[in-house]
């Protein structure tokens, strides 16, 4: 795991958006795995202004989202599907057939759910998958207590995320208690992840994932097992670290060869 302690979400997304774009350059029909949530916006914003400017080209790429709520009807402003439409996907060239994700108005879920996880299989799998992580530290929807095998499945959130979540909605009643997420073990699969966290609030479950503990209790934490994880940091969210200076300094002096 390669923790990136920087100054501000803009450096984040820049950081996090050469690692795509030099992906996308060295394999243009790469499978992205995108995440919802307010962590993941900036660097979208900056992929957004990429295209615009500079030509960066999503033509033959492809995308998974990692999750969506059950019940919300078709075109729900706050479904993952439109979220993720509306702040990235219609803003690039993407095409709109490359872009799923699981259906969480299906007749038949668990029916669903093996689909999804075929048609991963199928793209070739994830060749970098966003992510953001939990006040719990959940990643996807992996509530604490998540198998760390878990495929794409149905979960129930807890409250907490329900209260996180509830200032998308009118109201915390209005936030789903149900979810289909891509498992642990889906997410594990990806080629490369990055993590970005921002804020104080973040700060305990970073410290959690990235120093504690390999537990059950904190699903994130998996993540020191990956062999190709990296973690984007801002000051008030690395805050809580121990080896804080390390990692500074290891990224400090970097081989310029070596890239995220």
């Amino acid at each position: 795991m390669e923790v990136v302690i920087l100054n501000g979400s803009r450096k984040i997304a820049q950081l996090a958006a050469d690692a795509i774009e030099g992906l996308l350059r060295r394999k243009p029909d790469a499978v992205l795995g995108l995440a919802t949530g307010s962590s993941p916006l900036p660097v979208y914003d900056e992929l957004a202004a990429r295209h615009e400017r500079d030509g960066l080209d999503f033509s033959r790429a492809s995308a998974f989202a990692l999750d969506e709520y059950v019940g919300l009807p078709a075109g729900h402003p706050e479904s993952y599907r439109e979220v993720i439409r509306r702040e990235f996907t219609n803003r690039v060239n993407i095409a709109p057939e490359n872009v799923h994700g699981p259906d969480g108005s299906a007749a038949d879920i668990p029916a669903a759910c093996q689909a999804y996880e075929a048609a991963i299989s199928a793209a070739g799998g994830i060749d970098l998958q966003i992510l953001g992580v939990g006040t719990d530290g959940h990643i996807a929807f992996n509530e604490p207590g998540s198998s760390f095998a878990s495929r794409t499945r149905i979960k129930s959130l807890i409250e907490q995320t329900r209260r996180d979540n509830a200032r998308f909605f009118k109201s915390l009643a209005d936030v789903p208690h149900h979810v289909l997420t891509q498992g642990l073990g889906t997410i594990m699969d990806a080629r490369h992840i990055v993590l970005v966290a921002t804020g104080a609030r973040k700060a305990q479950a970073v410290r959690d994932f990235v120093e504690g503990p390999v537990a059950a209790l904190c699903p994130a934490s998996i993540l020191q097992f990956h062999p190709h994880a990296t973690v984007l940091l801002d000051e008030a969210a690395a805050s809580a670290l121990k080896l804080a200076d390390f990692y500074r300094h290891t990224y400090d002096n970097k081989p310029p060869w070596q890239v995220l």
